[in-house]
């Protein structure tokens, strides 16, 4: 090889290195993310609010759905679902039945029967006083107590005492929450017009949530009712207690220890299971409600895709100016993808804590235990970042094919 040919090839400059391909940092997309939000805030919580609406209303009716849930669970536990009633029902040809005097003592012969107790429901009316109202009777019932009543159903006396032995023999009657209220009954020792006759009212009772019949009566003795009324011992409910792991063989004995020629006459029912039929009721309702909140977070969503596709149309000239630099479609692309992303997620971090404090606020007011579960708020800002997503990937991907030239002379 020449000396030329040598010195030329060592003058010969090595081959350029392609360019590094451009890449985002996680800090870049989070500033870039930000910018249409700061450049135009008042719009950017605008669009937050309709999220946050939507992410609140159903993290409410959540929150509120499984407080109310704990609170029934925690009064089942202490109320015991071990309550079984047994009342008189109708016979084959629809007439209504009786359930026979000695009623009571065959159900406490029942094996796994730990606690009986019964009621009579009476004919006679109740009033404030003789001078009212016949017809205005207010749907108070007269009902002949047992003593041991209170404390096979779980009840509890508001003002005054319990029908006792020294009591029971005489015209004193213990009056339920609603009757109370009713009859303009306050404090103990108040009479009321029973039957014709006076009756000093000894107590005012709670409101009795497995025995809700006893809310709207006057009970009375059985001696008093025996001597005045006539009553004849026959018992309208009877009410046990047993262990929890013999109610179901208990529930199947009572009729026919009740009623051994006609079973069918006579209906058994669990109460505690009225509660948890109450709270199925509520728990379809909070799935209407559900599906209201839903409707408003689709709403909220259609918002943020209307503000990035405005954001797009108003920002051509800065895409343009960004493509002629030399940023990527992919650049742009995700860009106005995180500024969606951010826009939800701020709606719905806010809109769960709205939601949690309108939660609190409910439990606060109804004496109901605070629960939300925690699965809740994850799904809920979960389902936020899925809205955002899809309502900004349009407007994305149309900012991403903006063509750097019509951007710029736009």
């Amino acid at each position: 090889m020449s000396t030329a040919t040598t010195a030329a090839a060592a003058d010969t400059p090595p081959p350029a290195r392609p360019p590094a391909r451009s890449r985002l940092l996680a800090r870049d997309v989070l500033r870039l993310g930000t910018t249409g939000l700061r450049a135009r805030p008042t719009r950017a919580v605008l669009s937050a609010l309709g999220i946050a609406i939507g992410i609140a209303a159903m993290i409410a009716v959540v929150g509120t759905s499984a407080s109310s849930q704990a609170r029934l669970n925690e009064e089942l536990a202490r109320l015991g679902t071990n309550l079984l009633t047994a009342t008189a029902g109708t016979d084959l040809t629809g007439e209504e039945t009786n359930l026979p005097p000695d009623t009571l003592e065959r159900v406490s012969m029942v094996e796994g029967v730990e606690q009986a107790s019964s009621t009579a429901v009476l004919e006679e009316p109740v009033y404030r006083s003789p001078l009212s109202d016949p017809d205005a009777t207010g749907g108070i019932a007269t009902m002949v107590a047992d003593q041991d009543l209170l404390g096979v159903v779980s009840g509890q006396v508001h003002a005054g005492s319990w029908l006792n032995p020294a009591t029971s023999d005489f015209p004193t009657a213990v009056l339920g929450s609603t009757a109370a209220e009713r009859l303009g009954v306050v404090t103990p020792g108040t009479q009321v017009w029973l039957g014709g006759a006076y009756f000093t009212v000894v107590g005012i009772l709670e409101p009795v949530a497995l025995a809700p019949e006893l809310d709207t009566a006057a009970l009375i003795g059985p001696a008093v009712a025996t001597e005045l009324f006539g009553f004849d011992g026959s018992p309208t409910t009877i009410y046990e207690r047993s262990a929890d792991d013999a109610v179901e063989r208990v529930r199947a004995l009572l009729a026919p220890t009740v009623a051994p020629q006609a079973p069918n006459e006579v209906e058994v029912s669990r109460p505690s299971d009225a509660l948890a039929a109450q709270n199925a009721a509520d728990q379809a309702f909070t799935g209407l409600l559900l599906g209201l909140g839903s409707i408003a977070l689709l709403v909220g969503g259609i918002g943020v895709a209307n503000t990035m596709i405005i954001s797009v149309l108003e920002r051509r000239r800065e895409i343009g100016l960004r493509r002629s630099l030399g940023a990527t479609r992919w650049h742009v692309l995700v860009q106005f993808l995180a500024e969606a992303l951010l826009l939800s997620a701020f709606g719905g971090v806010f809109g769960s804590a709205f939601g949690a404090a309108a939660t609190g606020v409910m439990a606060l007011v109804n004496g109901w235990p605070f629960t939300l579960p925690p699965g809740a708020i994850v799904v809920a800002i979960s389902a936020t970042l899925a809205i955002g997503g899809i309502a900004g990937l349009y407007p994305a991907v149309r900012a991403a094919r903006t063509p750097p030239t019509a951007a710029l002379n736009s």
